[in-house]
């Protein structure tokens, strides 16, 4: 199957080369690797016989299959605690066993505060916690104070060479590794044209973007990925399909949508290229995408998750933009927003408000409980979601 995939996305970065561009390499996707089959102890009883003995369940597994309905469901949201009190925040979570925390907002602590935090967090926790940020840098960087460098902006991290590029942030990861943060949200691969900076509100006109050639910008991506997770920091790239081509932001108005983007784009290299670069997690937009789906936005579509899963290869965990307080999910009753986006093919349901974890759980639960697809669909999720914990060291058996 990994062939197949390998050669639809081959086909489709060929077909960026008509137009100017450079495929991207192939390459493994993120999920971690399972266990090799071992040798059998004695010989078969059938001569017949040439199958070898089934490998030995991954820690994901056997932690998987020790969860009873609800501690699966947990897995499958991130939920957002104050980064000035993280610990506070997740005292107000009503006992919900979540998966991960994202600490939200900014906090000038330092890197031994909130490494002391994070720790009270992962000891109160049954399954080791994801802990996210957004630390992308310039305006997006949630921490900062003693130990935590100052982050230059993607676009100024864009014009940069790919080795002064990977020593920068494999400095930044380590201060997050030893502030107890297990995964940053970034970096963005949104490709924001030239010239278009300032009317594109949720990217260009904070310089979110690496540049505006997705050749670049894919070059950049690939290697913040890498240097990332040489430290032990799941990265995230964001937000699939892209939103460097939208004139709303997501967070604040309805109506964000990109009519150019289709599956043989070339702005989609960015994202092939981190995928092929092993990234342990795709955040998917609340944009609508009308040449991909023109009725659903990206985090409610199967058609847009399908895209990243079979035609890029990806097989990591695919992450929602927060559904809690942004405004393209408004129309969507909170609890509804879980369970659309988990049916479509998310396996994590990010929203920074607390207050949602209770309704979603609950809805998710009901709906795995009536159905039996959903309740599959839940265990896929929960198993990726685990097993991207054991990747990165964060689950052992």
């Amino acid at each position: 199957m990994r062939t197949v995939l390998r050669r639809r996305r081959s086909a489709l970065l060929a077909a960026t080369l008509l137009i100017g561009l450079t495929a991207c390499a192939d390459g493994t996707a993120g999920q971690a690797s399972s266990p090799s089959s071992s040798p059998s102890s004695s010989p078969s009883s059938s001569p017949s016989s040439t199958s070898a003995a089934a490998p030995p369940p991954s820690c994901a597994q056997q932690t998987l299959a020790g969860l009873p309905l609800d501690r699966r469901v947990g897995q499958l949201l991130m939920v957002g605690v104050p980064a000035t009190d993280p610990v506070a925040g997740a005292a107000a979570l009503s006992g919900v066993p979540v998966g991960g925390l994202f600490l939200h907002g900014r906090s000038s602590a330092g890197v031994e505060a909130v490494g002391a935090a994070v720790a009270r967090l992962q000891a109160d926790a049954e399954i080791p916690l994801q802990v996210a940020v957004d630390q992308e840098g310039g305006s997006v960087q949630t921490l900062t104070g003693p130990g935590f460098d100052r982050i230059p902006s993607a676009v100024e991290q864009g014009r940069q060479d790919p080795a002064t590029l990977q020593a920068g942030t494999a400095q930044w990861a380590g201060q997050l590794h030893a502030a107890g943060i297990t995964m940053d949200l970034a970096p963005v691969a949104d490709t924001v044209p030239a010239g278009t900076e300032a009317a594109n509100p949720p990217i260009g006109a904070f310089d979110r973007q690496f540049g505006s050639d997705p050749v670049a910008v894919a070059t950049a991506v690939t290697t913040v990925v890498a240097a990332l997770q040489d430290h032990h920091v799941v990265a995230t790239v964001k937000h699939f399909p892209g939103l460097g081509r939208v004139s709303v932001n997501t967070d604040t108005d309805l109506g964000a949508s990109d009519p150019q983007t289709n599956a043989a784009d070339p702005y989609l290299q960015p994202f092939a290229a981190a995928v092929d670069a092993g990234v342990g997690a795709v955040m998917v937009s609340s944009a609508t995408y009308p040449q991909l789906d023109p009725d659903s936005p990206a985090l409610f579509s199967p058609a847009v998750l399908g895209l990243l899963r079979d035609q890029l290869g990806f097989d990591g965990v695919v992450i929602s933009d927060d559904v809690g307080n942004a405004a393209a999910v408004s129309q969507t009753p909170v609890a509804q927003r879980a369970v659309d986006s988990v049916a479509a093919g998310v396996d994590v349901v990010l929203t920074v408000s607390p207050d949602d974890a209770v309704p979603m759980t609950q809805a998710l639960a009901e709906r795995a409980t009536a159905d039996p697809a959903f309740a599959a669909r839940v265990e896929q999720a929960a198993g990726r979601v685990l097993a991207l914990k054991e990747r990165f060291g964060l689950l052992t058996c």
